[in-house]
């Protein structure tokens, strides 16, 4: 089944965790996809045709790809700590969609909040294994920035990029300390 009306734009960008697989519908940024090697990239394709109805197609560097590559650049070189980009939320619904809604509001750069809290922010203080489900289904990692959410014992928790991923991703935005070496 293809949707005639929605475009599925995609492309692949370098970043300094590893290459990042973004694709974008006219509403907006819709996917970020970890280590978007040919295997990973292929795999997410299929889940957008999908999800979304319509055959994802590969950007010519001009769209709603690209800009996110840009803001993306600007994330990691240290000048950006805000994403104000369009988001597409076709991939995510019910409760995920309000964990992660309340996550890019209300979790700046710079800071991090419990599983459990993000939960009771979202009305279900019992709710922190639902909130890491939520994490770990996040089609917009980064830009919908799970890596800040964290155990209330301090530890990282889990993430869909991988412990050492976010431990870069947290260190970049100065809640960790940077490796001496």
């Amino acid at each position: 089944m293809t949707n005639g009306a929605l475009r599925v734009e995609w492309s692949v960008v370098a970043s300094p965790i590893g290459p990042l697989m973004l694709a974008a519908t006219g509403t907006g940024l819709v996917s970020v996809t970890f280590h978007a090697r040919p295997s990973v990239r292929d795999r997410t394709l299929a889940t957008l045709r999908d999800r979304l109805g319509a055959e994802p197609v590969e950007g010519d560097g001009s769209a709603a790809p690209a800009a996110a590559g840009r803001l993306l650049d600007a994330y990691f070189d240290g000048t950006l700590r805000a994403f104000d980009l369009p988001l597409d939320w076709s991939l995510t619904s019910g409760f995920h969609r309000r964990v992660l809604q309340e996550l890019a509001m209300g979790v700046p750069y710079g800071s991090v909040v419990g599983y459990g809290d993000l939960a009771a922010r979202v009305g279900r203080p019992d709710g922190a294994q639902a909130v890491g489900a939520a994490m770990g289904a996040n089609p917009l990692p980064i830009v919908v920035p799970c890596h800040r959410v964290v155990e209330s014992d301090g530890g990282l928790g889990g993430f869909g990029g991988g412990l050492e991923t976010k431990r870069r991703l947290l260190e970049l935005e100065g809640v960790l300390p940077q490796p001496l070496f």
